[in-house]
């Protein structure tokens, strides 16, 4: 069946612009697509290998050589071109990554019982061989390892793939243009490894109708007749075609002169971007937009679309931070630096963005906008530094300025609070506070050795660390452990010649000990008892610190929070670190105290996650004063709950304060067989010291299912 056709996509510019640039200049080094799922990511990639012209491979050649320059170090080599018969063709590759491949898949991997027991080493390519002159789409590339990101971003920059393996070396050319794609909602990149993306773009569906309409109705009309959608738009994918491989011959041709490499190299240091990749890619995507264009020196036009690609996701300093790019300065960078020669007219199939100002580029604003008609756009990929919505005020007047001392009227006493829970319309008085900047801590470590996904928090057998042992599975050959398995069984086997012969049942392989990622879940108490301004910034830069530590680590981390009459899964356990900071900063507090039901959540939460996810260990810290006050039995249920829990890993952070206490999260701590934080206590000196506090005194303690109800939250009721 024919792909969707590349130029039958609707909107997407930037994506567009983006995998035409890095297809004509492969050094670029690859393209990241952000954006949320069903934004046609997937769609647009596959649709470009059809935009690709068929390449001469060199026959038999399991490498895809070039007969025009063939691979001197291929495996598969030396290869004799003379004749006519060794060269055959095939159509440009895209090979897809799933998200599951291992190592070897990825790398290609070596038949060791033949090495060893013949003397014959035996290379079974994978798929970085296969996508050799093509492209490699990785789809939730995010998901995948980051050792494995590693190597397939050290292939795209090198060209090479190079497999060392118990003292054999193979190494084969990989010449690919590296493509991935990711829902920021399921976790982030890690710095190191998003900068190494050439370019990066976001994208987002359509907010205006027509635009929406549009989609739906060229997707059907592909799903009744492919065939006969793709002939529609036959003419256009030719002209797109050729006009790819026009502006790859035109490449080399292209001028970047003095001014306009000066004129790069200000714009990267005024965007303070680490290092000089980002130069680098700025200045190869300026000469291929130019080659894009049919010009043959590169323009101010030219550095702007490259800049506007290869420059956002480089300024983020922390995982918190929107990428983005403030393009008033974008201009005003340019405003000095002249065309050397005019715009020819613009090619009815570029996929650039249209001009700003003109209609099209009116109609994408309002469909990439909001429904007012606002150019800032929606969801969770929508930039942080937006003017924060208003604080609504309590019935007692303006939210107290953070740092000064509360008042009766904005941090009353727990008697006042436990009167003000009680009458009608409590859950009304709401206080939004904001959170402080975050700060290092200690490392939360759970004891024992796990067996978890690869990460920087716990001991674990992983697939990386310090060989402790040898076994039947294990990610590198043990050739000791395999000689010593083998050696009872040679006389047997009729052994000849001095050689040592093996079975399958003998090869041994490495036991790493390293360290795991691990489950934190938070459930932060969000009723009026904790509505002080001044209590709730102390909590949320604590909570948020610890997330960066989260992000640091490779954990998981899941948000609970609770006031009200129930509890909210606000984020449900994910690694993307930093939209649990968003719901975090956006949490209102006020209300009764569902105290029952927001543990009641968080052991449903663990237990499930026990099921997805086995071997993760989790971590559990409940923020609150203890008090309950929803529902009849509040305090009775919420003992109950904590009962269920006990034996779990788990922290209580006391957020009471006041000179009179009624010591509830004391005696929450108690049932729940888990250590205690009082806030209030090292509030003197300052919430870094709190929160170093609250990661010290957690200790991990194995959390079984088996020991608690399958529906506390039914039982809560």
């Amino acid at each position: 069946m024919r792909s969707y056709p590349f130029s039958a996509v609707v909107g997407s510019d930037d994506m567009r612009l983006a995998l035409v640039l890095t297809t004509i200049s492969p050094a670029i080094g690859g393209v990241l697509v952000r954006g949320e799922k069903g934004t046609a990511k997937s769609t647009t990639v596959r649709a470009l290998a059809e935009l690709l012209p068929p390449q001469d491979v060199v026959a038999d050649c399991r490498f895809g050589c070039d007969p025009a320059a063939p691979d001197p170090a291929c495996p598969d080599g030396p290869h004799d071109v003379a004749s006519a018969t060794s060269t055959t063709t095939r159509p440009a590759r895209l090979v897809e990554l799933p998200v599951g491949a291992t190592e070897d898949r990825v790398i290609g991997s070596l038949d060791l019982e033949q090495a060893l027991g013949a003397g014959h080493v035996r290379y079974e390519p994978g798929l970085l061989a296969d996508a050799n002159r093509g492209i490699l789409y990785v789809d939730e590339v995010n998901l995948l390892h980051d050792h494995l990101v590693d190597l397939l971003l050290d292939a795209a920059a090198m060209g090479r793939n190079s497999v060392e393996r118990d003292g054999v070396s193979i190494s084969h050319a990989a010449r690919i243009v590296l493509i991935g794609t990711m829902n920021p909602e399921e976790g982030e990149l890690r710095p190191q490894l998003l900068d190494r993306f050439g370019l990066t773009v976001e994208v987002a569906a359509p907010r205006d109708p027509r635009l929406r309409a549009d989609v739906v109705r060229r997707r059907l009309a592909y799903d009744l007749d492919p065939e006969g959608f793709a002939a529609t738009y036959e003419a256009e994918q030719q002209a797109t075609r050729a006009r790819l491989a026009d502006a790859r011959d035109r490449l080399d041709a292209v001028l970047l002169d003095e001014a306009a490499l000066l004129k790069i190299a200000e714009i990267c240091a005024a965007f303070e971007v680490d290092g000089m990749r980002a130069d680098i890619v700025t200045a190869r995507a300026a000469s291929a937009h130019a080659a894009w264009n049919g010009r043959t020196r590169v323009t101010k036009d030219d550095i702007r679309a490259a800049a506007r690609l290869a420059l956002p996701h480089r300024r983020r300093r922390n995982p918190f931070d929107a990428p983005g790019l403030d393009e008033e300065l974008l201009e005003r960078l340019l405003d000095d630096l002249d065309d050397p020669e005019p715009e020819p007219d613009p090619d009815p199939t570029d996929p650039e963005p249209p001009a700003p100002g003109s209609e099209d580029d009116q109609v994408d604003q309002e469909g990439q906008g909001h429904p007012d008609g606002s150019d800032t756009p929606d969801g969770d990929d929508a930039p942080t530094d937006r003017p924060a919505p208003p604080r609504p005020e309590t019935a007692n007047g303006p939210d107290q300025a953070p740092g000064t001392d509360p008042t009766p009227e904005t941090d009353p006493t727990p008697e006042a609070e436990a009167q003000d829970a009680d009458r009608p319309g409590a859950a009304a008085r709401l206080v939004l506070a904001s959170a402080g900047q975050p700060y290092r801590t200690r490392r939360l470590e759970a004891t024992g050795v796990g067996s978890g996904e690869a990460g920087r928090r716990s001991r674990a057998i992983t697939s990386q660390g310090r060989t402790v042992g040898a076994g039947p599975e294990g990610r590198t050959l043990h050739l000791p452990a395999t000689i010593r398995a083998a050696a009872p069984h040679q006389a047997a086997r009729g052994r000849s010649s001095g050689k040592l012969r093996l079975d399958a049942g003998d090869l041994r392989r490495t036991v790493s000990e390293g360290r795991e990622s691990n489950l934190v879940l938070f459930v932060v108490d969000a009723s009026g008892s904790m509505a002080a301004r001044r209590r709730m910034e102390a909590v949320k830069t604590a909570v948020l610190s610890l997330l960066l530590d989260a992000y640091q680590r490779r954990d998981k981390v899941g948000l609970v929070t609770f006031r009200g009459t129930d509890a909210t899964l606000a984020l449900p356990p994910t690694t993307s670190v930093d939209t649990a900071a968003r719901r975090l900063e956006e949490l209102p507090s006020g209300g009764r105290t569902p105290l029952a039901e927001g543990l009641a959540m968080a052991a449903e939460v663990l237990r499930l996650e026990k099921i997805r996810d086995p071997r993760r260990r989790p971590l559990l810290v409940v923020v609150t004063d203890g008090r309950a006050t929803a529902g009849p039995d509040a305090l009775a249920r919420a003992r109950r709950i904590a009962g269920f829990l006990a034996g779990g890993d788990a922290v209580v952070v006391d957020c009471e304060t006041g000179r009179f206490r009624m010591g509830l999260a004391a005696d929450l701590a108690a049932r729940m067989r888990a250590d205690l934080v009082d806030l209030g206590d090292v509030g003197r000196d300052g919430t870094e010291a709190a929160s170093r506090t609250i990661v010290d005194t957690v200790r991990h303690r194995t959390y079984d299912t088996a020991q608690h109800p399958t529906d506390l939250r039914r039982k809560a009721a």
